[in-house]
């Protein structure tokens, strides 16, 4: 077939009018920035494209103006189906007047859904989402009331057990980033630290009778790569747009593009850590205690500074060496980068295209994962995607905590305002947050209690002066810190009485004091 080499603005010409697009990109790895600048702009002169719909799998942008961010104009967007929004401030007071459609799906179904639309499959049919407010029995993912007479995901009963069935789109364009493209439109990613769903994405449209658009750095001569580094074979491809701005081809992120995303390593000997004694390390102290050193584990550590300083510690404590670790999109081993470089990871083992990670989570394929904990409830549930008017959106957080068998929540007690030390082996509260994180009901289930008791799932919710742990009637408290009062600290900085064990504990001296711990035991 004839590709063609066209640059961005011509890119944006051809996009039509209630396109339903399949965009690629995680922050600003893969991401086709200029294409989408082109059709903001030709948008904002000629109001067209226009009543765009418009599906992408994690969130993309750098949380100021790129990316997603790219469509928050009034009549830009019919619909936006989105893994995360965080992202993309700029969408959310058009989210908020209801000038489009708004839902947010996990980000694994998202990807997942890509290759579904590939193969002409009317539904993708998981248990992801039950009980969270992707269930039809909560909000069915909507998030606003433009998106209250559509249903894209319903309930249904296979052989006894409740499963959920995504509504699967029939995307008619394809816009994606890879790094060079041959004269036959064959694409590489040589600089991209992650290839995520662009070999799904570009079979989708191209299937569904759409046009694939790749936005690369670089047009090379035929026969000059390597087969097995074609992660785009050109047969998908319609358009092949080579930049004219080269620093809309970097990542969107805090350090520019590092060889080591994409190099593996020998294991080398971890650098001397010396993480200060705060409640970030007591933290993730207390949740390494809950870490099983003896044997060898497949662990997700989630984006977040708890979450992130958990990492830190283990590796502190010298047990990395039994953990394998792994991030969503699709990389394992190596160190996990956080802030604009999440997503990366400095000298992975390995690296695979995000629907097959999410394969592997949703089939119980990692043993634990740390993540962070912003709202819980008496039941056990959990949210991290909405707050008021803020939309955060789950991300991967539903895909992973609904098949992992060991789950750790790591998060201080109390928020805004909380100023906290560690002395003399004792947590001392010099001035206590603002807001209670332990309410009564959570603004938005992200994470259900009640499913994953049923699921016999091992739950702990870590703060820096109590350990909860899920129990089939919610919450319950089996440690307080040395140094806290149990009424005064806790029982009244929450908005609910928790179920408190006959066996209460105080935690683990050694949390509070350096040098390492030694753990030797879990718990």
């Amino acid at each position: 077939m004839a590709i063609k080499f066209i640059n961005s603005q011509k890119a944006a010409e051809l996009i039509p009018d209630n396109a339903i697009i399949a965009l690629d990109g995680f922050l600003g790895t893969d991401t086709p920035e200029e294409i989408l600048e082109c059709m903001r702009a030709r948008f904002k002169k000629e109001g067209h494209p226009k009543s765009l719909d418009v599906w992408h799998a994690s969130g993309i942008g750098d949380g100021k103006h790129s990316g997603t961010n790219n469509f928050a104009e009034k009549g830009f967007l019919h619909r936006l189906v989105g893994g995360h929004y965080a992202l993309a401030p700029e969408l959310a007071p058009l989210s908020a007047e209801n000038d489009f459609e708004a839902f947010n799906f996990p980000q694994g179904v998202l990807s997942q859904i890509f290759r579904d639309a590939a193969a002409h499959k009317p539904v993708l049919i998981t248990n992801v989402g039950l009980g969270t407010f992707v269930d039809p029995k909560l909000s069915g993912g909507r998030l606003n009331d433009a998106a209250k007479n559509a249903t894209l995901v319903n309930r249904i009963n296979i052989h006894g057990k409740d499963y959920l069935a995504y509504e699967v789109p029939k995307p008619n364009v394809a816009l994606l980033r890879g790094t060079y493209a041959d004269e036959d439109g064959n694409i590489t990613f040589d600089d991209e630290p992650l290839t995520l769903v662009a070999t799904a994405i570009a079979m989708a449209a191209h299937n569904n009778g759409g046009k694939v658009f790749v936005q690369v750095k670089r047009v090379l001569k035929r026969g000059t790569m390597n087969p097995k580094d074609i992660r785009i074979p050109g047969v998908l491809v319609d358009y092949v747009v080579e930049t004219e701005n080269s620093s809309m081809t970097k990542q969107t992120t805090d350090t520019q593009f590092n060889p080591d995303f994409i190099k593996s390593s020998v294991i080398r000997a971890a650098d001397e850590i010396n993480l200060p004694l705060d409640n970030k390390k007591v933290i993730a102290r207390s949740a390494a205690f809950f870490f099983d050193p003896k044997t060898d584990q497949v662990v997700n550590f989630g984006i977040g500074k708890f979450p992130e300083t958990c990492s830190l510690v283990l590796n502190e404590e010298g047990l990395s060496g039994n953990i394998m670790t792994t991030v969503e999109p699709g990389t394992f081993g190596g160190t996990p980068l956080g802030g604009g470089n999440f997503g990366a990871s400095i000298t992975p083992q390995s690296i695979i295209d995000e629907p097959y990670m999410f394969d592997f989570y949703d089939g119980g394929g990692i043993d634990l994962t740390f993540l962070g904990l912003a709202e819980a409830d008496e039941k056990g549930n959990l949210n991290v995607s909405k707050f008021g008017p803020k939309i955060a959106g789950t991300g991967g957080f539903v895909d992973i905590t609904q098949n992992t068998a060991k789950i750790i929540f790591t998060g201080t007690f109390t928020a805004a305002g909380l100023k906290e030390e560690i002395k003399d082996g004792n947590l001392h509260i010099i001035q206590e947050g603002k807001v209670k994180k332990f309410v009564k009901h959570v603004q938005q289930v992200t994470f259900s209690g009640e499913v994953a008791y049923a699921n016999k799932q091992k739950v702990l919710y870590v703060t820096e002066r109590a350990v909860f742990e899920l129990t089939a009637n919610g919450l319950k408290l089996i440690e307080i810190a040395p140094g806290i009062d149990l009424q005064k600290d806790i029982l009244d900085q929450m908005e609910f009485k928790p179920e408190v064990s006959d066996n209460l504990k105080t935690m683990d001296s050694r949390i509070f004091q350096e040098p390492v711990m030694n753990i030797k035991n879990d718990k």
